[in-house]
């Protein structure tokens, strides 16, 4: 370490600046505060010090604690000297009453608690909390993350929403479990739970069950309001509702998005609740929804949405709709939807549309690029092939083949793709693939060199060959396989096919599968396997 100051210290502060800003503060304030005066002084600075995530992330984008040694040397060393600097704290759950007891914190404004399981969560929004009650005036930025979706119920949730109101005195914005990996929703169906309301809220983000707990949250409870985004993790369910024609003139930005189960409320209940809005600026729509007759285009848009809110300057949107026995002789060709698009002042618009005839269906897919959400869903083949650096999970379907070509397109398109689901039961019709090859005709070799969950469970064992096989896919370290078990044992020639091996050394299979007897080599094959005993 001396050795190592020596050196830093040969570099005048503004280099040092650049370089530390390049570097997670929490590492660095662990690492060298304390070390000399010019360093600390340097440190001291509020790029490093206003704002601290205290808590770790694994490569699942679950959230732990620091380690013990970490937490003795903020809690007793660095916290007290910096405290006043102070003003935004990420903070998981078990470690969080150290933390705040280590030192006072005038001007801290925005807490982030996460992993909060039941117990915890009760105790969080009690007025007796002594945590609480110390910043219950100060904090107008919060975010709550709970732990998974087994650890906190619905009810629990809606309590700890519903109280965070009468707990927190100044709140201006609010994320009720931010988390992209397990969705903790709240709902008011049955909810028993006290009046509740805010006149300093301006920004809400929330995951509710279903539509009318949207509609709930939008009564004139949360007066102020200027931006709200809501996820809806049921969209097929929703009450009969008698509809509030209560305009919402505050809310300036709206975003809904919900799960790739289709909606069926679009015309019933969106577009009346987005009359609402008569100042809306900014639209972000997200999802999939059912249609009688015809599908979601831009001439639908205009007509339903536009042309109602005068002030919108942005719209954002990722909308699939579907028919279902449709006459495929009238169904709109792309060239047809892109034209509706025609007059559309609205970014670049992508747009796909897809028969399929072993169901009876069509479906339009539109877009507005750049693409800024995180999930991808349903790609078949007529996929365009536009770059999405925002994604990180991704859904692929059809009726027709996945080709190798396509796999590829894949890799090229979603570069940081975490999760990969695919769903087809068609065998490929090339297997041999002898078109992709590069000038010394070897196999051009498909890589996503960021996956770590990989579900063939609905697919065709080709797929299931296609990723396995070192000559077409080289897999990273550590994906985790979700498969059918008799499919894994054809592909891999009951785990001992040479051409499997390098892969499947590479996977944690799970296996959901209830197997008597499992071979005795299988466990060896993967790099992990979990098998379910009967």
């Amino acid at each position: 370490m001396a050795h190592s100051c020596i050196q830093l210290n040969d570099l005048p502060d503004e280099i040092l600046v650049i370089i530390f800003k390049k570097l997670n503060n929490i590492i660095l304030l662990y690492s060298l505060m304390g070390i000399n005066k010019r360093l600390d002084k340097i440190l001291h600075d509020s790029i490093f010090t206003s704002n601290l995530k205290l808590l770790n992330y694994s490569s699942y984008d679950s959230i732990y604690s620091l380690s013990n040694s970490m937490l003795d040397r903020f809690c007793l060393q660095i916290l007290p000297k910096i405290n006043n600097k102070i003003k935004s704290f990420n903070l998981e759950i078990s470690s969080m009453k150290r933390i705040l007891l280590s030192a006072n914190y005038p001007n801290l404004f925005e807490l982030g608690i996460f992993n909060i399981e039941k117990e915890a969560a009760l105790c969080l929004v009690t007025h007796q909390n002594s945590l609480i009650h110390m910043f219950k005036n100060q904090i107008s930025s919060l975010i709550i993350g709970t732990k998974n979706r087994l650890g906190v119920s619905r009810d629990v949730n809606t309590l700890i929403f519903t109280n965070i109101f009468s707990v927190f005195n100044n709140l201006k914005y609010f994320n009720f479990d931010p988390s992209s990996i397990c969705y903790q929703t709240i709902s008011f169906k049955n909810s028993s739970s006290p009046i509740f309301s805010s006149t300093t809220l301006l920004e809400l983000h929330v995951k509710v069950d279903v539509i009318g707990d949207c509609l709930y949250l939008l009564d004139g409870r949360f007066n102020q309001l200027r931006s709200f985004h809501v996820h809806i993790l049921m969209p097929f369910r929703y009450s009969m509702l008698q509809l509030n024609t209560e305009k919402l003139p505050n809310l300036k930005n709206f975003s809904l998005s919900s799960c790739s189960l289709k909606i069926l409320f679009y015309d019933e209940i969106v577009i009346p609740l987005l009359h609402r809005m008569l100042n809306l600026e900014q639209l972000n729509l997200y999802f999939y929804c059912s249609r009688q007759k015809t599908f979601v285009d831009g001439n639908d848009l205009r007509t339903n949405i536009l042309n109602h809110l005068p002030q919108l300057k942005s719209f954002a949107f990722n909308i699939r709709s579907s028919i279902d026995s449709v006459n495929q002789i009238n169904l709109p060709s792309n060239d047809y939807i892109q034209h509706t698009f025609r007059e559309f002042k609205y970014k670049k618009i992508l747009s796909s549309v897809d028969y399929f005839p072993d169901s009876n269906s069509g479906e339009c897919y539109i877009c507005s690029y750049p693409f800024t959400m995180t999930c991808y869903e349903r790609i078949t083949n007529n996929f365009s092939g536009q770059v999405f650096q925002s994604v990180c999970e991704v859904s692929l379907y059809d009726e027709r083949s996945f080709e190798h070509e396509f796999f590829l397109r894949i890799a090229q398109s979603f570069p940081f793709m975490k999760k990969l689901y695919v769903i087809n039961d068609k065998p490929q019709n090339d297997k041999q693939c002898r078109k992709w090859k590069d000038n010394n005709n070897n196999l051009l070799i498909i890589e996503y060199p960021y996956l770590v969950h990989l579900d063939l469970g609905q697919a065709h064992h080709d797929y299931v060959e296609q990723f396995l096989l070192d000559s077409k896919m080289s897999l990273p370290i550590n994906v985790e396989l979700h498969v059918m078990y008799e499919s894994l044992k054809k592909v891999t020639r009951n785990f001992k096919r040479n051409a499997t091996r390098i892969n499947c050394s590479k996977i944690n299979y799970i296996c959901t599968d209830r197997i008597s007897p499992y071979p005795k080599h299988l466990k060896d094959y993967f790099r992990s396997a979990y098998l379910p005993t009967l």
